[in-house]
């Protein structure tokens, strides 16, 4: 394997196995379904060694209508690292988002590439996971119904700037979508979906700590010494309570944005677990 005999191509079903393969040997927990849902979200590059069509590297572009993208799964083989390849798929997957507004979630390794390309940090995300301990069900939480999707994705795109209907509207079928039911409104949401060693809950939007406890314990409910994944913003302050339902903190990475434009909190809800994280 030489450097000229590597060529980027666009992402396709057949570059799954091999995708999954990287993501094996970088010890990520994902399954061949995880990597099939989000490549159904998103469009892609892989770096292809043209002698055995191995791949070597992977980058997604997951676009949310035409105002903000996010990148996941950036991998690069072992083998190919040190040649500049995950520059290469980070700018091919740059110029495929057009002029939208970009995030990712950074580990400290990735963050000087990010930086030279005009990220910059906006905060932490927060890996929990582990066997749920016994969780009492809320009153106020309970399943989304058909009529709630309008009002779920409004609270989304209020909480995370963008329009993320695709996005949601697949995690209904693939999993299950929740509702903090005010009595008058849709007043919060949460998404659960199998995942890597168990399941994810996320994204869960909320008004407040109080109603996102709420939202996820409601999927904890019921899943006593069941494996699940929760991610969340550091600022969140959920952290205590994970670790109380027994998910403990696992890891944490950057939270970017190209370019540096952030949302005023404001009166919006808080997306306490990010949805973009189930995928890397």
């Amino acid at each position: 394997m030489t450097e000229s005999t590597i060529s980027l191509t666009t992402f396709r079903p057949e570059h799954l196995d091999g995708a999954l393969r990287l993501s094996r040997q970088a010890n990520w927990p994902h399954r061949l379904e995880d990597w099939q849902l989000a490549l159904g979200l998103s469009t892609g590059l892989v770096a292809l060694d043209a002698d055995t069509t191995t791949v070597l590297g992977t980058v997604l572009m997951t676009p949310y209508k035409q105002d903000l993208a996010t990148i996941n799964m950036v991998i690069v083989d072992e083998a190919a690292r040190g040649r500049g390849l995950g520059r290469q798929l980070m700018e091919a997957a740059i110029a495929l988002a057009g002029s939208r507004t970009l995030r990712l979630v950074a580990t400290s390794e990735g963050l000087p590439l990010y930086q030279k390309l005009g990220f910059c940090r906006t905060g932490t995300i927060v890996q929990h996971q582990g066997p749920v301990v016994r969780v009492m069900p809320p009153a106020n939480v309970r399943p989304a119904e058909p009529r709630d999707i309008r009002e779920i994705i409004e609270l989304d795109r209020s909480a995370y700037g963008a329009d993320r209907e695709d996005l949601l509207r697949t995690l209904a079928k693939a999993g299950r979508l929740a509702v903090l039911d005010n009595g008058r409104s849709v007043a919060g949401f949460a998404a659960l979906r199998a995942f890597g060693r168990g399941e994810v809950i996320g994204p869960v939007v909320a008004a407040n700590a109080d109603d996102a406890q709420s939202l996820l314990a409601y999927f904890m409910a019921g899943r006593e010494g069941r494996f699940v994944r929760v991610d969340t913003a550091e600022a969140s302050r959920l952290g205590p309570w994970l670790i109380d339902k027994g998910l403990v903190r696992v890891d944490e990475g950057i939270a970017m944005q190209r370019p540096a434009t952030v949302r005023s909190a404001g009166t919006s809800p808080t997306t306490f677990a990010l949805a973009s994280q189930a995928f890397g």
